[in-house]
């Protein structure tokens, strides 16, 4: 199978798995399954996404079996479609279980647990609202991410390369690096004039921390011939640091990127549901507020999708400023 995008680059071999044209016929029966039940069965409550959600599973259960028994013949496409089939129909699977434990027997109790065509409701209706606090997250999330990156990035290969800096900095950062950004949520919203600042200021430190320590890992650890060969050559001290020592490095760099990012995604929630007026973490409080749970769950799947998709942002920048990197590293 051709290698495919994903959250590391590529994905591995799917294993053992059953022939195409069983897997499209298991495929097209759970959603199937899914639209029949969804429809015919009566409902505990009233909800005016039934039909449209019935009719979207129906599509797929129809679309889906013939695009992957004849996935062999899509290219890239029909290749992706293939790997991910046992994946699709799990989740329809998943669908049909909380369609059936919620909307049609009632076995867990509303408004706690909504079924599937609630979520598929404020999704469609409540759009506007949900798309402003996904860009007011993003922005919020961008400015602090990109400050604390590029300082702590600055810092880690000063402290990597210069003794002398090492010497004042370490002690900063054994003590003030293991404190959780959120901890200095109240001292934050004192010192800074307005809470977007103190909320920029609290996603930078949340990631600086891991992108400093790790890029100053990899430039102490960078092979001491690299710069003897360089400075056999006449390498100025600038080309030993940017030439040599960042690029030798950036595989650290990345991981503390990464790392940045999940602390960073963690505190903008946090910043957001205590003194943001917009952004999801706003928009949770606000659900939680109203009981509105549709609502909150279907912001938590906005933000695992956001962060996912952050992440994956993230892993192809990686691999195309480390493309020199693939036959050497195993990815």
């Amino acid at each position: 199978m051709a290698s495919l995008t994903g959250f590391a680059g590529t994905l591995p071999a799917a294993g053992r798995l059953p022939r195409p044209p069983l897997r499209a016929l298991a495929l097209g029966a759970a959603w199937l399954a899914l639209a029949g039940a969804t429809y015919a069965l009566p409902e505990e409550g009233d909800f005016p996404h039934t039909v449209g959600f019935a009719g979207g599973a129906l599509a797929l259960g129809l679309v889906l079996p013939p695009l992957t028994a004849f996935s062999a013949r899509l290219g890239r496409a029909g290749a992706s479609l293939a790997y991910w089939t046992p994946w699709l129909t799990l989740v329809a699977l998943g669908f049909l279980a909380w369609e059936l434990i919620t909307a049609k027997f009632a076995l867990l109790p509303m408004p706690f647990f909504p079924p599937p065509q609630a979520i598929l409701e404020v999704f469609l209706d409540d759009w506007p609202r949900l798309g402003g606090s996904i860009l007011a997250s993003l922005k919020l999330l961008a400015g602090g991410y990109v400050i604390g990156a590029g300082l702590g990035f600055a810092l880690g290969v000063a402290i990597g390369w210069s003794k002398a800096v090492g010497y004042w900095a370490h002690p900063v950062l054994r003590f003030v690096g293991p404190l959780p950004a959120t901890a200095w949520l109240p001292l934050a919203f004192f010192v800074f004039p307005s809470s977007w600042s103190a909320s920029t200021f609290l996603i930078a430190l949340a990631t600086g921390f891991p992108v400093t320590v790790l890029t100053w890992s990899g430039v102490a650890g960078v092979n001491k011939a690299y710069f003897d060969v360089a400075r056999t050559l006449g390498a100025s001290p600038a080309f030993l640091v940017l030439r040599v020592a960042v690029p030798a490095a950036l595989p650290h760099v990345f991981v503390g990127l990464f790392m940045g990012l999940g602390g960073s995604f963690a505190v903008l929630v946090v910043a957001e549901m205590l003194g943001v007026k917009a952004g999801l973490g706003w928009y949770l409080q606000w659900a939680q507020g109203w009981a509105a749970y549709a609502n909150l769950y279907a912001a938590l799947i906005v933000m695992a999708l956001m962060c996912s998709g952050l992440i994956t942002l993230l892993f192809a920048l990686r691999d195309r400023v480390l493309s020199w990197q693939k036959g050497l590293v195993q990815w």
